[in-house]
């Protein structure tokens, strides 16, 4: 007998939020959790009583006696901005936000917690790892990762990762990030046990890709080991929801080879001048002397179509998707999926 899911139950008086926040976190393919919403107290309770409830997400409103009684993991105060003193004891999230920020505060509390909470099983393919890297500048590698990663995103759950140590991302759509990839890296040297909550209280989306926001400092990249980012990455695969993680690497990253190693694919964006055609020789001369072979038997090398424009913020990514790159893309992956 299959196990289900461990379950977010979210409950609001209001029938239309609690009905569309559900809708849309089981649209969220990510997220590890069967949810189910109630919309009063009675019925929750019921429901508590025969069904163990990992995640309780209730508005202030919806709260009685009976349901702070309920046996549940973790219990959070959806607030409307005040909420009565004795309900002080739980955390809370503002209701009137966006449902990814709603739930990524959720997570937060969530990962914070100080006991271990039990992993909740996943109901999902194998995760793989895709790399792209490339030893030659300027040639679209993250434009092209990203592209991958929405076109992707439309039909799995996929996760970006941008491990260069100059990321522009905050500046490229305008948007400053409480929490990054170091905060992410900091949980990792800490070893904590609930590293995969932790990731789900930073990951942000953009046109259904999750993303966690890149570092801030190359410091933060350069200094973190190998071991470092196989932890990271081994609790990606055993425990979160998502199908593809991509990796968009830099030179910063230490033990390069040993990560790309990992990947299932590995996406080499080239360029046809002599310079480029040198550098991409001697890094795979470099694999074959260190017998990186795996590596180099994975790597596909790919000429993009030119890609330029002056949007920032989301309409940049949005543009990717619909460039002549994105018309590539899709090209590149019906062709694969055929093989």
């Amino acid at each position: 007998m299959s196990k289900r899911k461990s379950i977010f139950a979210v409950c609001d008086l209001e029938v239309e939020y609690a009905y569309n926040f559900m809708e849309y976190l089981n649209q969220k393919r990510s997220v590890p959790f069967e949810v189910q919403a109630f919309t009063g107290a009675e019925v929750l309770c019921a429901y508590g009583a025969e069904h163990p409830i990992e995640i309780l997400l209730i508005s202030d409103k919806a709260m009685t006696e009976e349901v702070r009684k309920l046996p549940v993991a973790m219990l959070v105060i959806l607030s409307e901005g005040v909420h009565k003193p004795e309900y002080d004891q739980y955390p809370s999230v503002y209701k009137y936000q966006s449902s990814d920020e709603v739930i990524r505060e959720v997570m937060s509390c969530y990962g914070a917690e100080q006991e271990q909470h039990a992993v909740p099983v996943l109901l999902k393919r194998e995760t793989r790892l895709i790399g792209v890297y490339s030893p030659v500048g300027r040639a679209q590698k993250t434009s092209f990762a990203l592209t991958m990663g929405q076109i992707l995103a439309r039909e799995r759950a996929v996760l970006y990762l941008n491990l260069e140590s100059f990321s522009g991302f905050e500046q490229l759509l305008q948007k400053s990030y409480e929490k990054t990839l170091s905060d992410v890296l900091y949980y990792v040297r800490q070893e904590n046990v609930n590293l995969i909550h932790k990731i789900s209280g930073v990951t942000q989306s953009m046109q259904n890709l999750d993303f966690i926001p890149p570092a801030l400092s190359p410091m933060d990249i350069q200094s973190t080991t190998c071991e470092e980012w196989e932890m990271l990455l081994d609790a990606l695969v055993r425990e979160s929801g998502y199908e593809v993680v991509i990796l968009d690497l830099g030179d910063g990253v230490a033990d390069l080879f040993q990560i790309l190693e990992r990947c299932s694919q590995i996406y080499v964006p080239i360029r046809g001048d002599v310079i480029s055609q040198a550098k991409l020789t001697q890094m795979e001369q470099l694999l074959k002397s260190w017998d990186y072979n795996g590596v180099l038997d994975r790597m596909q090398r790919i000429k993009l179509p030119f890609h330029s424009t002056n949007r920032i913020g989301a309409g940049y990514f949005e543009e990717l998707v619909w460039s002549e790159l994105g018309d590539y893309v899709r090209k590149l992956l019906r062709k694969e999926s055929n093989q």
